[in-house]
């Protein structure tokens, strides 16, 4: 399905629904498993971690790989609803059954609760006392239904069959919903079971808001939220804004903000609605250099004049952005990008292409249309994981050895970079590879520079785009360095690190072959954006974030500025 279809099917739905006010309880949940069915009732994930430990120590480097590495711990999870794969659900697999649950005559006999006795209702016809005929003409399904069952599970239905002005109807029609989301809904209100997949879950939302059916929207959430990325942050904002799904909503605009270039060029993107797009376009905390929003601006344009059926010409592309366009803030994109790109495509008037040029030259600076603030983007954040550093005179050496540590986190964030140490003999430039591994599998890599001026400060590195990290799984952050071979290295490390709003837990890697370990080594900082850290200004500067390391807030050069990403401490 088309994410974007559905627009006029919920457009629709707020015409026509009205509000409703229901209680429900919680209860446990059905999951199938390897075609059983089993009660889950959700789990809290609880993992008793170590305390700090601060016992000062001799760090060492071993002369050969470690023998005895400590694997990688596999994530563990619960749910209280089955995530399909894509293609993993379709009308034909739901209508169809292995044997018909009521073919028996003493079929009850067979059944001793009631909730196998109800799902044996499920889709069929026996005792069906009503039938909807679901979806528009290229996809209708008579659906065979029990008012009663309904009716306990949706005050919409109960309102429908048994309210004052219910209708005494057989078979109803439901033209604006999908037969696979309403399917997956009755399977819901019968059997206690939620079945969702990338293809029918907004489907499902949809149905389950049409009907008031709180605890199914819920799990409709948690799966997008659950499977939200960078690629799909755009729409599920829409649609989020949409549904009226405020937690969605912040929750989308946690990865837009943090990987904002990702995000908007994104296939998503070119889909959204004209006030999603205004909204993202409007965004002060948008991590996003200028001259990259404006060109998705144009390619949203370009689809926009496609649906319309009219040419996309310049003029007509500034005509569809209106003053969508003036949210862009030209003004603080380098001279350099606004000549060479913006000023040459005719979507700007020959008026507002001098006054920008003015602008960026001349002492006396014309009225703008323009922002010319640019945007404050985000404050990263750093997470030290050692509380004192030290140099020996046969340490820390860099043979093409590994250097890596794993860590895991309590709430979701974005992995911007490494902080390290560098030389302890004096001046030094450094090559340095760094990446960022789940499970073996590489997420992000990095082959910069640095130059240590021979303190012992740490020194920054970066990733080109901000990483997404999921919380209670375990990332590998691993470092090869090429340089001075004697550098500094940190001690009394802690297993626990708390920085702001967010828990850092710690644990060797088998990957690190040059000796960085929990208690001490390299990688002495993650930078990372993350939830506001309470308490803590957000105007720390770099030197400050690298001389100080009570403070844990970092503030990135402007995503607009021409900067080398390998920051060197001052």
């Amino acid at each position: 399905m088309a994410m974007s279809n559905i627009y006029s099917k919920i457009a629709q739905m707020k015409r026509n629904s009205e509000p409703a006010n229901m209680s429900y309880s919680q209860t446990p949940h059905w999951i199938s498993v390897n075609n059983e069915v089993l009660m889950s009732p959700p789990h809290n994930l609880n993992v008793q971690q170590p305390s700090n430990q601060r016992d000062n120590m001799l760090i060492t480097q071993p002369s050969s790989i470690p023998n005895s590495p400590i694997p990688s711990p596999s994530p563990q999870t619960s749910t209280s609803f089955c995530l399909q794969s894509p293609s993993a659900l379709s009308i034909a697999q739901i209508n169809q059954e292995v044997e018909d649950p009521t073919s028996d005559p003493n079929w009850q006999a067979n059944k001793p609760s009631v909730r196998e006795r109800n799902a044996a209702m499920f889709n069929n016809e026996l005792m069906a006392d009503v039938k909807f005929i679901v979806g528009n003409e290229d996809n209708l399904q008579a659906i065979p239904a029990h008012k009663y069952v309904l009716a306990t599970g949706s005050s919409v239905f109960y309102a429908m069959f048994y309210g004052g002005l219910a209708e005494n109807k057989t078979e109803i029609r439901v033209p604006d919903v999908e037969p696979i989301a309403f399917l997956t809904m009755l399977r819901y209100l019968y059997c206690d079971e939620i079945q969702l997949s990338e293809d029918n879950v907004l489907a499902t939302l949809y149905v389950a808001k049409k009907y008031i059916v709180p605890h199914l929207c819920r799990a409709c959430v948690n799966f997008l939220e659950t499977s939200l990325t960078a690629k799909n942050a755009c729409l599920l904002l829409s649609q989020s804004r949409l549904f009226e799904e405020p937690e969605l909503m912040a929750r989308c605009w946690e990865v837009l903000d943090a990987q904002a270039e990702m995000a908007i060029k994104s296939e998503g993107f070119v889909d959204i609605d004209i006030k999603t797009f205004e909204t993202i376009l409007a965004r002060e905390t948008l991590n996003c250099k200028e001259i990259n929003l404006f060109e998705a601006a144009l390619n949203w344009a370009h689809t926009a004049c496609q649906k319309s059926e009219i040419d996309s010409t310049s003029q007509n592309k500034r005509q569809i952005l209106g003053t969508a366009l003036f949210l862009i803030r030209i003004p603080t994109m380098t001279l350099e990008q606004f000549a060479n790109n913006v000023a040459q495509l005719g979507i700007l008037t020959q008026q507002e292409t001098i006054d920008i040029f003015l602008h960026f030259t001349a002492k006396s600076k014309p009225q703008l249309n323009f922002p010319i603030k640019p945007r404050s983007g985000l404050k990263a954040q750093i997470c030290h994981r050692f509380l004192s550093c030290a140099y020996r005179s046969n340490q820390w050496r860099y043979r093409g050895r590994c250097d890596s540590i794993q860590f895991s986190v309590d709430k979701r964030i974005f992995i911007v970079g490494f902080g390290l140490y560098g030389s302890s003999t004096g001046a030094a430039d450094y090559n340095v590879k760094i990446e960022l591994k789940r499970l073996g599998r590489i997420l992000a890599e990095s082959n910069t520079k640095f130059f240590s001026d021979g303190s012992s400060n740490t020194f920054h590195v970066f990733f080109e785009n901000p990483i997404q990290i999921e919380p209670e799984c375990f990332y590998t952050a691993s470092v090869i360095l090429d340089g001075t071979e004697l550098s500094f290295f940190g001690q009394e490390g802690m297993t626990e690190v708390c920085t702001g709003a967010v828990t850092f837990n710690f644990q060797c890697s088998s990957e690190s072959t040059n000796g960085t370990g929990v208690q001490g080594g390299q990688i002495p900082e993650l930078i990372f954006y993350g939830p506001p850290s309470n308490g803590h200004s957000n105007t720390n500067t770099l030197k400050k974030a690298v001389s100080n390391s009570s403070n844990n807030e970092l503030a990135l050069p402007s995503p607009n500025d021409n900067y080398d990403r390998c920051t060197k401490s001052q």
